[in-house]
């Protein structure tokens, strides 16, 4: 088995599509994704965009993706790169494509000059929870995460 990790590119976007959907459906949110494939493409390749990915491979295979942009942290005043989304097929974890791609995100967080590389997990996943504890990642315990979206985020802007 060989696993190799490149820059996402436009032809991809079907399959990056097919990943997030999958990832959807796992954390019992399938009914929440809005994408599309135009979409999608738009926000990884269109002009001005912030946000990037990465493909996992097994042997020329698409088996995962990675999808990130840079953070900023005001009292480091350095960028950070935050993971939005990591996924790796159900046959294919355990084989060390999810960890790939972390280190894969470690390395460009530093090529950048980041000073951070965060993400968020859903508090019931425990085996990826498992694999973040193991390669020395800490949870944030004490801060809480906010959302405004949607209805919400429209009355709030509007008020």
């Amino acid at each position: 088995m060989t696993l190799s990790i490149r820059a996402a590119v436009r032809a991809d976007v079907p399959d990056i599509l097919n990943f997030i959907r999958e990832l959807a459906v796992y954390e019992k949110a399938g009914h929440e994704v809005e994408a599309t494939e135009a979409s999608l493409e738009e926000a990884l390749f269109g002009p001005g965009t912030v946000t990037k990915a990465a493909i996992c491979e097994k042997d020329g295979v698409a088996i995962g993706f990675a999808c990130w942009f840079l953070s900023f942290s005001t009292w480091q005043a350095k960028n950070g790169l935050y993971l939005e989304d990591l996924y790796v097929t159900p046959e294919h974890r355990g084989s060390g494509a999810g960890k790939a791609l972390l280190k894969y995100l470690a390395r460009t967080a530093l090529e950048n000059g980041c000073g951070r590389f965060e993400w968020s997990v859903l508090d019931w996943n425990e085996p990826a929870i498992r694999v973040y504890e193991a390669i020395g990642a800490e949870p944030m315990s004490e801060w809480t995460r906010y959302r405004l979206s949607g209805d919400a985020l429209a009355a709030f802007a509007a008020g």
